[in-house]
């Protein structure tokens, strides 16, 4: 009985449930069915042109065509680019929170620093660092050239793709620090105090009051680097238009749906392969920071 004398049904609840379902269903699992689907078709996107049930000739494609070795170097570049930009951002977004979580002179103005590329656009981040190392004038070229140090940067085979990760790392600093700030407000002062009393060590103290509580902060952050460079293809586009040896999975889809062939099909099976390893990886990392957690 309900509080008001009538009768509960039992469908009540799902009937609150029916608004979520509803946008779940035409915003993310409608879409993804769509792609699936559209996966197995050559369809081009091109008005009033016919397209065709293929199968998994699109899939076969990828990895038998003549651009097979660029697209497994492609691949090779989605693995190295998320490891380096999880890894990476994470430990300095760390070390970041941990300095600036005191009540120094000037640490809100740090943060608000360190956290202001976060709301910036691709655009306008990747049009810095473009300046920035442009080999004509910018400011980084010319210092550097002072020590016998000249490139084109982002237009050097070499150089570009560890440049773009450092970029991404600088983008998205910030959002990771706030993450590990959260985290370490929530760790009890008086906990390091007693460590302090015991005669803990600055890395036993971390090691063992810090990180324990800090552990699910830690899961969070790196899930969300993983997913987050898995699936980056803006800045790439900006920086370098997917040359000079920096195309990965995420910007492959990009230019084979966007560009003038417009092979959405084609296209949409790419991006298959990128959410079954955009899965994979987040579900091997989150089962085993998870163990981590239960651990410590």
């Amino acid at each position: 009985m309900n509080p008001f004398g009538g009768k509960r049904t039992w469908w009540v609840p799902y009937l609150g449930m029916l608004p979520g379902v509803a946008l779940f269903v035409l915003f993310s699992l409608g879409p993804s069915l769509s792609t699936a689907v559209l996966s197995l078709t050559d369809i081009s996107g091109v008005p009033n042109v016919p397209w065709h049930f293929i199968g998994l000739q699109n899939y076969i494609e990828y990895f038998s065509s003549g651009s097979t070795r660029d697209n497994l170097a492609a691949l090779e570049r989605t693995i190295i680019f998320c490891v380096s930009v999880t890894i990476i951002q994470n430990t300095l977004a760390l070390g970041v929170a941990i300095l600036l979580n005191t009540k120094l002179p000037g640490h809100t103005f740090v943060r608000s620093v360190i956290f202001m590329p976060v709301v910036l656009g691709v655009t306008v981040i990747g049009l810095i660092w473009s300046l920035m190392f442009d080999p004509t004038g910018g400011p980084i070229a010319l210092l550097l050239g002072h020590f016998g140090i000249t490139s084109s940067f982002f237009g050097d085979n070499t150089l570009a793709f560890p440049l773009v990760i450092g970029v991404q790392i600088w983008s998205a600093l910030g959002y990771s620090m706030i993450i590990f700030l959260a985290g370490l407000q929530t760790v009890p002062p008086e906990l390091g105090e007693a460590a302090v009393v015991d005669g803990a060590s600055i890395w036993q103290r971390f090691r063992n009051v810090t990180y324990p509580l800090l552990a699910p902060s830690v899961t969070i952050n790196m899930l969300l680097g993983i997913i987050g460079s898995l699936q980056t293809y803006q800045l790439i586009y900006v920086l370098t238009g997917g040359n000079f040896n920096t195309s990965v999975l995420s910007y492959q889809i990009f230019s084979n749906g966007f560009s003038q062939t417009q092979r959405q099909g084609y296209a949409s099976a790419l991006a298959m392969l990128q959410f079954v390893l955009v899965a994979a990886v987040a579900l091997i990392a989150l089962a085993y920071f998870r163990r981590k957690e239960v651990q410590l």
